[in-house]
């Protein structure tokens, strides 16, 4: 006779047991004496789940109901413990999805350098993809040709991008390239393809030095969708202008970066 097929337990399923024997290691939360609050006790089990990495990148925590039961606690103390853990990035919250293990945070430089973000990686383990929002030729706004130095209804190519690493949306670009120094350069595909690598190539533009600026800012409805995060959530927007060796710009860009993913390095001398 056909026995039932057993449908496959899923990963955070998978950890009930653990966190049960955690709870009962301690011989339950409420009579352990150790005299934290029982949120801080289930977040300090989680933690260890996280650290030891029984937990690996971006897996998803059992739900709040499977984690009360599995301490014996309410939906209070299991709330706090997640708002705890989201407030030190160790995990992040997707509306209608639950908890999730935030990925360890990687450095980048690139702000200190003029190699850009993907020449940044490109000596790295990381995998680095490029998603074309817009490639055109525009009219500039007065502060992009302000920027860029340009005369009157100087056009420049406009090119919008999600630069993402290992397939997570990391940093949303909104660049201006000066098209008297590209000819063509809006009909070039760029899908994939490094803008400063694809500059030199084609045009024999090098970049000499840049000027960014840096501030705190929260991802708009549009930005969090682009880069898959919850609207509202920190940011940091950057704007930068970029000179060619002759120190005429060419590049203006503001961007908006991810900072539950990865952290800015600098090093100043």
């Amino acid at each position: 006779m056909n026995q039932p097929r057993r449908r496959a337990a899923s990963p955070e399923t998978d950890l009930l047991p653990t966190l049960r024997s955690l709870a009962e290691r301690d011989n339950g939360l409420r009579g352990n004496g150790s005299g934290l609050p029982l949120w801080s006790q289930v977040k300090a089990a989680l933690l260890n789940l996280i650290v030891t990495e029984k937990l690996p990148d971006n897996a998803r925590l059992p739900s709040e109901s499977e984690l009360c039961e599995s301490f014996g606690v309410s939906r209070t103390v299991v709330r706090e413990a997640l708002n705890q853990l989201v407030s030190e990035r160790m995990i992040y919250k997707l509306q209608g999805k639950g908890a999730f293990v935030a990925a360890k945070r990687d450095d980048h430089g690139f702000l200190g350098s003029n190699i850009g973000f993907s020449g940044e990686l490109h000596h790295t383990n990381h995998s680095v993809t490029r998603s074309i929002l817009r490639q055109e030729l525009v009219t500039p706004t007065e502060h992009v040709s302000r920027m860029l130095r340009l005369g009157p209804q100087e056009p420049v190519v406009a090119l919008d991008r999600v630069l993402s690493v290992d397939g997570m949306p990391r940093i949303l670009v909104y660049t201006f390239i000066t098209q008297r120094l590209t000819p063509g350069f809006e009909q070039v595909p760029m899908q994939n393809r490094s803008l400063y690598d694809t500059l030199a190539r084609r045009y024999g533009i090098t970049m000499k030095r840049a000027e960014r600026w840096l501030e705190a800012a929260t991802a708009t409805p549009e930005q969090a969708e682009l880069l898959d995060i919850p609207a509202g959530s920190p940011v940091i927007a950057i704007e930068s202008v970029t000179y060619m060796q002759t120190d005429e710009p060419v590049e203006y860009y503001t961007a908006v970066y991810r900072t539950d993913q990865a952290r800015l390095h600098f090093i100043v001398n």
